[in-house]
């Protein structure tokens, strides 16, 4: 069922009830009054909209009764006449200080008592809340943006009227991909969006990925998350196989239509692992493979210095990941953000983790979340458990096979001439322990004297020498390294595969320890 159903069924209600006050909580207004507009086709009850241009309108016969366009003046003319006729219903669209006690929302406490004794009905549509004392005469009620049902509706809509007089190439499966992205944007920008499209004299299957530009537009900047932008041509990942094949299947959930199974769409993954081993270019690979926005949320900026102010702000970077859907959300380094602290005494840590996991378990919106750590260990163990991700991988330091690819893939992003197979050979060899980070670091070494002294320059002597001037973490910290990688063998899936079709036992052992 859409969101406007369950509105219109649940204001229906309200205005047979002759509930004396009612204010709607939505952004748009347009689609609030369109319901509103088709329910007073359905009771026989007098209706009337104010607003700051028209003044007091009949909704159905769109005439002006009363043209004073004030508020006042809307709120005077609906006194006398609830004193004078039963069951009016006012709708007032621009009423702005309606949040405190003030002469406004006094004003309008005595008209809802005088509706109360003459079957009235008082309708305020706003964005802000209400004054409490008047609210609890009366009900409240939330449109939200259209969801993925009414969407569909809204691009058929706008879509199949041109139907004949466009090239349009899209079957079932695409309006119902376009619905999904377009969901909770307002009707208005969703209608915008897709009007922008067709006015280029056709709709392809290719538009749909037009689609999720034209909304990341929209959402750009928004509030405690941050845009990352990606460049398709300059992003590759080497190895990492187990978890590029699992990935690939939550992309085929993340389109999926689940409703019938009632499944939520995928939640996301959380990679741990040696520092330099591709979890955060994980993340902007995702996002540019499934052609999807990629949102970093930042625990840092979130911080504030007043009591309740982190907690508002992360709440709000959720809701707007959730407008934003479907969409990544990049958590990098979620350990710094949501480790336990002892000295925190304002339990602000601990409110902060007890939203995330209730917004990670509660929210059915498309947002695939991406979080990365290097010390799992100062993670609370209630976000470790199974169900709160997807699935936990451990990125280890590149096995051989994995080094060679990713060697390769260097070499050939830098535009360089390549070593000879016998000197691939040592390089690999000398490249033991080395994190991806260390491989990228000689390759770069070996560009940079290509860009100095040309292709000519670069020798088999040049790339050992280079491959043999980096020393990788794992030696400078074998005692930390060694005990993120016997955390990772323990606990999570790797995210290089190799052990998934030749350890079955091992992978059910580490499950069982998630769980």
């Amino acid at each position: 069922m859409s969101n406007k159903t369950e509105f219109k069924n649940s204001l229906l209600r309200m205005f047979r009830a002759r509930i004396p006050f009612i204010s709607i909580r939505s952004i748009e207004r347009a689609r609030v009054l369109e319901t509103i507009q088709e329910l007073a086709e359905e009771i026989n009850i007098p209706m009337y909209v104010h607003s700051l241009s028209h003044g007091m309108t009949d909704i159905k016969t769109k005439k002006t009764i009363n043209d004073d366009r004030s508020v006042v003046g809307g709120i005077d003319f609906a006194v006398q006449n609830i004193s004078q006729r039963q069951n009016l219903t006012f709708i007032f669209t621009e009423v702005s200080d309606i949040e405190d006690d003030n002469i406004v929302s006094r004003h309008i406490y005595d008209c809802v008592v005088q509706a109360i004794e003459r079957g009235g009905s008082i309708c305020i549509i706003s964005t802000k809340s209400v004054w409490s004392q008047l609210q609890r005469l009366g009900m409240t009620l939330t449109l939200d943006p259209p969801n993925e049902d009414e969407m569909l509706e809204i691009v058929k809509s706008c879509v199949l009227p041109y139907q004949n007089s466009l090239p349009i190439e899209w079957d079932e499966k695409d309006f119902k991909m376009a619905s999904t992205i377009l969901a909770n944007m307002t009707k208005i920008e969703a209608e915008n969006v897709l009007a922008t499209q067709m006015a280029k004299g056709s709709l392809i299957k290719d538009d749909i990925k037009l689609l999720t530009q034209e909304k990341d537009k929209l959402f750009s900047d928004i509030s405690g998350l941050e845009k990352v932008k990606i460049d398709n041509n300059m992003l590759s990942v080497g190895g990492l196989t187990g978890l590029q094949q699992w990935l690939e299947n939550q992309r085929q959930l993340l389109t999926a239509d689940l409703k019938a199974r009632k499944l939520r769409p995928p939640r996301g993954v959380l990679l741990v692992g040696v520092p330099g081993c591709g979890k955060s270019l994980s993340a902007k690979f995702i996002a540019a493979t499934w052609n999807l926005p990629l949102y970093r949320l930042d625990f840092a900026a979130i911080q504030g210095m007043y009591v309740g102010q982190s907690e508002n702000r992360l709440k709000e970077a959720f809701e707007s990941a959730d407008n934003a859907s479907p969409c990544i959300l990049w958590i990098d380094e979620i350990e710094k953000g949501l480790a336990a602290n002892a000295n925190d005494s304002s339990g602000v840590t601990t409110r902060m983790i007890g939203q995330f996991l209730f917004w990670l378990q509660e929210s059915t919106e498309k947002v695939f979340v991406v979080a990365t750590a290097n010390d799992v260990t100062k993670l609370p163990p209630e976000l470790l458990r199974k169900g709160r991700f997807d699935e936990l991988f451990f990125v280890d330091l590149p096995e051989e096979q994995e080094r060679e690819d990713i060697i390769h893939l260097y070499i050939k992003k830098g535009l360089l001439p390549p070593p000879s197979a016998e000197t691939f050979e040592k390089l690999i060899a000398l490249s033991s322990g080395f994190a991806g980070s260390d491989l990228e670091g000689a390759i770069r070494d070996v560009a940079i004297q290509a860009v100095i002294n040309g292709n000519e320059y670069i020798t088999d002597d040049l790339y050992e020498t280079c491959f043999r001037n980096i020393v990788p973490l794992s030696r400078t910290s074998p005692e930390k390294i060694e005990a993120i990688r016997h955390w990772g063998r323990e606990r999570a899936l790797p995210a290089s595969g190799l052990s998934w079709k030749t350890n079955n036992d091992t992978i059910a052992a580490r499950r069982a320890i998630i769980i």
